[in-house]
């Protein structure tokens, strides 16, 4: 591997092929989504950091879940913008290395922090008087600590399994970042294992996490049923639709990039997807838990006054 290794030390990102007019549009047209993430998840961090009545396990996990999107969308959307104006869209092999570990990272971490919000919203609603003693700091902490944790150590396995692997094939990687599966391509040597470990990731990640939160909010639901007061169920069945919106959109596109049968077919339809995520995803987070949140939109106004009073 080393030796071959040195053949390849820069890739050409080919990104959608668009027309240079279409690319300078896009490059505005993202560079303003980019701005409104960065302030979106920005406002989140500060609300929760400033509001004393939002130190709470839940607003601690919406913290990380802000940190991520933050990370996320700044590993991915600025060498975009770049080549995006740039005739020629090249990335070092060294830093397309960094930035597909990072985007992995983030990605298996957001999976496990999503898990621990359900779970606070399980304890709250099916177990509301001992909601303090479980979620305690200590647990929330651990939980946390878990969630970078097991995103780091998946992703460093898939950085070693890869690096083991020769790339003297054509550098062009069909996509708009450095993205794992379009990278494996340029390997010439057998990538089932890395690809296998990828798949059962995907499983472990995906599909376990996903069903934990599905059965977290079928035991929800059926407590919610059984409030007899119409406004509390109101209000407990409000409080979990924001996380559920969340969860629909990040476990529903990754499961169609990571784990559908590949094809040329579906190729670009991925790549379109994965747009939707690294751009969208990270300012559509911070604005569902804003806007169809009581909580977060209190501290926003007790803001504005206090500074206005200053």
């Amino acid at each position: 591997m080393r030796g071959n290794q040195s053949w390849i030390t820069e890739l050409i990102l080919l990104g959608f092929q668009l027309s240079a007019e279409m690319e300078v549009l896009l490059f505005w047209a993202f560079s303003l989504l980019y701005v409104f993430s960065l302030m979106a998840n920005g406002m989140i961090l500060g609300l929760i950091y400033l509001d004393p009545r939002l130190h709470t396990p839940m607003y601690f996990f919406l913290s990380h879940l802000a940190v991520i999107d933050i990370s996320y969308a700044s590993s991915i959307l600025p060498s975009m913008l770049e080549n995006l104006v740039k005739h020629e869209k090249t990335m070092s092999f060294i830093s397309c290395i960094i930035q597909m570990n990072l985007v992995l990272t983030l990605a298996i971490t957001e999976c496990m922090i999503l898990v621990a919000m359900s779970y606070d919203r399980f304890v709250a609603i099916c177990h509301p008087l001992q909601y303090t003693v479980i979620m305690n700091w200590r647990v929330c902490t651990v939980l946390a600590v878990t969630s970078w944790a097991c995103g780091f150590f998946l992703a460093l396995i898939n950085l070693i399994l890869l690096l083991r692997l020769p790339f003297c094939r054509p550098q062009e990687v069909n996509h708009f970042f450095c993205e794992t599966l379009s990278v494996l391509k340029l390997a010439c040597a057998d990538t089932g294992t890395s690809k296998n470990f990828l798949f059962a990731g995907g499983v472990f990640v995906l599909v376990g996490p996903l069903s934990l939160i599905i059965l977290s909010y079928l035991r929800i639901l059926w407590t919610i049923l059984k409030i007899q007061s119409k406004e509390g169920r109101k209000k407990a069945f409000y409080t979990c639709s924001s996380h559920l919106c969340v969860v629909g959109l990040y476990f529903g596109i990754a499961m169609m990039v990571y784990l559908v049968p590949e094809n040329s077919q579906q190729q670009e339809q991925q790549k379109v997807l994965t747009l939707f995520y690294s751009v969208f995803n990270p300012l559509l987070n911070p604005l569902i838990y804003s806007l169809r949140n009581d909580q977060v939109k209190g501290a926003f106004y007790r803001a504005l006054r206090k500074k206005r009073t200053m």
